[in-house]
């Protein structure tokens, strides 16, 4: 019920896995100041991960987002036939880059998205070089977002999933939002077994509350954009219960 009060009126009755839904979305973000300025601060720890060296940035999942404009060398790419992306790529299939191309691979709430991350790490280990850097914004599981995912977001959120795969379903609709947690806290050994090329550099838990002000993709934002740099300080402020409260993690995985 409350989703539906609090719904944004571009978002009522879209077909999540409609490709006119990312122009949506799109039309979304950059009518919302709070959450525009959300996504510009993600993108440039995106950007800033991204190593000194040659080779080719690659964005996967870039849908409705705009990391483009910040960069315009990033290759952008998406699952389904989209006006405005580069290439169409389903990365639990092929990458289609040479051996080495890639010094980046860059994701924005994409990995939860991927139905075979196993593919997916063989795939980004043949095409990324060694000290590339795969970078992504991902859900995390705390009490408290697992409260939020579970009872305000339409995506499925099974941290006690046994497993990294899920059912296939919609590019959109299919997910499970506890899977950046389940491979790389809960699981960690088993995928440092696994993917031995791949160190897990950093794991930042961030934004308790600012995701959920600014409504997202689908709800209404219940704070103005001047008051995005309050939040923010308020959340940094708070950094100390993250294990606790936040809601997403920055993750940067380093190829060796």
């Amino acid at each position: 019920m409350i989703r539906e009060l609090l719904a944004h009126p571009l978002a009522r009755g879209m077909d999540i896995d409609s490709p006119g839904t990312t122009l949506v979305r799109n039309r979304i973000i950059q009518g919302k100041p709070f959450l525009k300025k959300l996504y510009f601060e993600w993108y440039r720890e995106l950007l800033n991960s991204v190593p000194d060296m040659e080779g080719k940035i690659l964005e996967l999942g870039s849908g409705a987002g705009f990391l483009k404009d910040l960069s315009p060398e990033v290759i952008t790419s998406e699952v389904l036939e989209c006006e405005g992306v580069d290439r169409r790529i389903d990365a639990c299939k092929h990458i289609p880059f040479e051996a080495g191309e890639l010094k980046a691979i860059l994701m924005t709430d994409v990995f939860h998205h991927l139905p075979d991350v196993e593919v997916f790490f063989d795939e980004s280990s043949r095409v990324v070089a060694a000290g590339g850097v795969i970078s992504m914004l991902e859900p995390w599981v705390t009490p408290w977002s697992s409260l939020i995912y579970s009872r305000l977001h339409h995506e499925p959120f099974d941290p006690k999933s046994p497993h990294w795969k899920f059912e296939p379903a919609g590019p959109l609709s299919g997910a499970n939002g506890a899977l950046p947690w389940i491979v790389f806290s809960r699981d960690r050994g088993i995928f440092e077994r696994k993917f031995p090329n791949w160190r897990i550099e950093a794991i930042r838990l961030m934004m308790p509350i600012a995701y959920l002000l600014s409504g997202g993709v689908s709800m209404r934002s219940l704070f103005p954009g001047w008051g995005y740099s309050l939040v923010r300080s308020a959340e940094r402020a708070l950094g100390r219960f993250n294990r606790e409260i936040a809601m997403f993690a920055f993750i940067t995985l380093r190829r060796i």
